[in-house]
């Protein structure tokens, strides 16, 4: 099973990839968290992907396209993989295209979440991670809150709210996600591959997901 799970940030698309993982025994492949492992790294690339994170911008095609290649060359994406997060715009999904046909690779589904943007809001700026390096857990004020303000449950560390989870970021993000990650939805529908569900909660959507899938 390979698919692709499209969806703007804060829609679950973490979440519910984690759940179709479980259930069809793949690995998820998420941009973001490579990304992020590179930043706390301080790697060249991810002093450059910092940048662009922190404003909410798209970081640049150059810098995720080799690292992808990689990742889907590993051994445990054989049996299949779900992409969270990639691709983000119609040059990014040609670029796959062309890479998935070079390994002899077929796209099974494109999942595409449509949740409320007040909801996505909500969420996002609601959440808080541990600083402590080796822990990061992740709360959100609006489900999962600490039992103690700003301070894990799990080791005692001090919540933070990213500079990509405060409101004005949050409202950049989105409406980079509308200009140029929507789009990807009537490129996959051209191919025959969407499937669209729509709510608000993750187990529903994961219900929903797993019926059209029919596997």
């Amino acid at each position: 099973m390979r698919l692709i799970m499209l969806g703007a940030p804060g829609s679950g698309k973490g979440t519910i990839s984690k759940m179709l993982v479980e259930k069809y025994n793949i690995v998820q492949i998420s941009t973001g968290d490579i990304l992020r492992g590179a930043v706390a790294a301080g790697s060249p690339v991810g002093k450059q992907a910092d940048a662009y994170m922190k404003r909410g911008d798209l970081v640049p095609d150059g810098v995720i396209m080799g690292i992808m290649e990689e990742r889907l060359r590993e051994a445990d994406c054989a049996p299949g993989f779900i992409l969270d997060g990639f691709p983000r715009t119609i040059p990014q999904a040609e670029a796959l295209g062309g890479l998935l046909k070079k390994l002899s690779l077929g796209l099974d589904a494109v999942c595409n979440l449509d949740v409320p943007e007040d909801v996505i809001i909500r969420r996002l700026t609601g959440r808080r991670t541990c600083t402590n390096p080796s822990c990061q857990a992740i709360y959100n004020l609006d489900g999962k809150a600490p039992k103690k303000e700003g301070v894990c449950d799990r080791c005692g560390g001090a919540l933070a709210q990213r500079d990509d989870e405060k409101e004005d970021v949050v409202r950049a993000r989105l409406k980079t996600y509308v200009e140029k990650t929507e789009p990807l939805i009537g490129y996959y529908e051209n191919e025959g591959l969407v499937l669209t569900v729509a709510g608000s909660e993750s187990r529903l959507l994961f219900d929903q997901m797993v019926a059209k899938l029919g596997k």
